[in-house]
């Protein structure tokens, strides 16, 4: 059995976030709530995939942005066509390309900054170990 993955994290613009994720990236909200045990909060990813992202909001309390420029998601994605589509719905949205602080992420992906500071990896390249 393969486990499934949440990658969870607060945030202090829910909104924001949704509109980079959602509208930028492409992916679908999974599931929301407001208020649950003080939270407000997120799922987005694809419904067959084996993960998905969580985005919390705590009202009153102060998150801050990324700790460095090299916290990464990426997103492998070896179709020149997908590819070149989620990089170009990624500007078409407004999200400017930013340079890698690792410059190996330049050579074949575009990065892009959520507005919380953290990087999303757009790789055209297959995921090879």
């Amino acid at each position: 059995m393969i486990p499934k993955i949440r990658i969870a994290r607060p945030t202090d613009s829910l909104l924001a976030l949704l509109r980079f994720y959602q509208e930028g990236l492409g992916l679908q909200k999974l599931a929301s709530f407001t208020g649950h045990n003080g939270f407000d909060g997120v799922m987005l990813g694809y419904e067959a995939a084996p993960y998905h992202l969580e985005f919390t909001h705590e009202p009153g309390h102060k998150v801050g942005r990324a700790p460095t420029a090299d916290n990464l998601l990426v997103f492998y994605l070896p179709e020149a066509t997908e590819w070149t589509a989620v990089v170009a719905r990624m500007q078409a949205a407004g999200f400017a390309p930013v340079a890698s602080y690792n410059p190996y992420w330049d050579q074949l992906g575009r990065t892009f900054e959520d507005p919380d500071g953290y990087r999303v990896v757009l790789q055209h390249a297959a995921w090879t170990l």
